[in-house]
């Protein structure tokens, strides 16, 4: 485990970011008890809810413009991401009360996941850790941040077909994706570049980028990343088989399955990857198509966590 460096900072006065869809419209509830207790605590708040995801970055950028002591996310992974992209490279603190379905940075920094007030006064005690980020270059010249894992291959096109389905709703949708892609499960032709030197060409099942554990509400796809050391975890995932899929699942929530012959595992601090057809996730959202190049960028983010023990 790398050293990480902690500080401790006040605060006064917080921007609380809300995305009233997160955890099935959750938010807005864990946003009011949050702002409560801020008060409460006699901190100022300012509340920002965007129209959209574009509107939401404009008003948390002129939040951050007019001094702020933490950017507070009441929400999910998705909306986490979203202030990512105004937090990177700044000294401003990220504090997350989560309120979202998978809830992924939080159970990496050991936040409570269902206590708004807790949640809230560990973002006022200010202690701070300073951790990576995952940023993803597209070819067309877009740069996306991200905290968690970036997927591509089999769980991409399950995400692709979750995006263009209508009906139904919640995680029956997710479910449904999952064996209409099992049903077309096939090689995918991927080839990797770890750090300029190491090619790596291989038909994969998955392949996928931590800066944390895991994804998809605790499954342990990257189990030995490490928030702070610099480098991505790369999990390569070679199923040829539904049945050897299938039976992986189970051992990705516990994390063992990179002892199995299917599995091969990397670290690098830079990564190009391309697939033909395939599209990069992270933190759960649609980042761009492949080719791109996924890179850990070190003390990129301040986050509010817990006192250490």
């Amino acid at each position: 485990m790398s050293e990480i460096a902690r500080a401790t900072s006040e605060i006064s006065r917080v921007t609380v970011l809300t995305n009233p869809k997160a955890g099935h419209g959750n938010a807005p509830h864990a946003a009011e008890v949050a702002v409560a207790r801020f008060q409460q605590l006699g901190v100022d708040v300012v509340e920002v809810v965007g129209r959209d995801a574009a509107h939401a970055r404009e008003l948390v950028d002129d939040a951050l413009a007019q001094g702020t002591d933490a950017l507070v996310v009441v929400g999910g992974d998705g909306v986490i991401r979203l202030a990512l992209q105004s937090l990177a490279g700044k000294s401003i603190p990220l504090g997350i009360v989560p309120a979202g379905t998978g809830n992924d940075h939080a159970r990496e920094y050991r936040l409570p996941t269902s206590d708004p007030v807790a949640a809230v006064d560990i973002i006022v005690a200010g202690h701070t850790e300073t951790v990576d980020l995952g940023c993803i270059r597209g070819r067309d010249g877009s740069q996306t941040w991200f905290g968690t894992i970036a997927a591509t291959g089999f769980d991409s096109l399950v995400s692709d077909r979750v995006n263009r389905m209508r009906w139904p709703h919640g995680r029956m949708r997710y479910n449904l994706a999952i064996v209409a892609e099992l049903s077309q499960l096939r090689p995918l032709p991927f080839r990797l570049v770890l750090d300029g030197e190491r090619e790596v060409t291989a038909d994969l099942t998955l392949c996928a980028f931590g800066i944390t554990r895991s994804y998809g509400g605790g499954m342990l796809i990257c189990p030995g990343a490490d928030h702070a050391d610099g480098l991505l975890d790369i999990t390569m995932v070679r199923a040829k088989s539904r049945l050897k899929l299938i039976r992986l699942f189970p051992t990705v929530f516990k994390g063992t399955h990179i002892g199995l012959d299917e599995v091969t595992t990397a670290r690098a601090r830079t990564v190009t990857v391309d697939s033909p057809g395939i599209n990069a996730y992270a933190d759960g959202d649609y980042v761009c198509p492949l080719p791109a190049e996924i890179s850990a960028e070190p003390g990129a983010l301040r986050i509010l966590v817990a006192a250490p023990a």
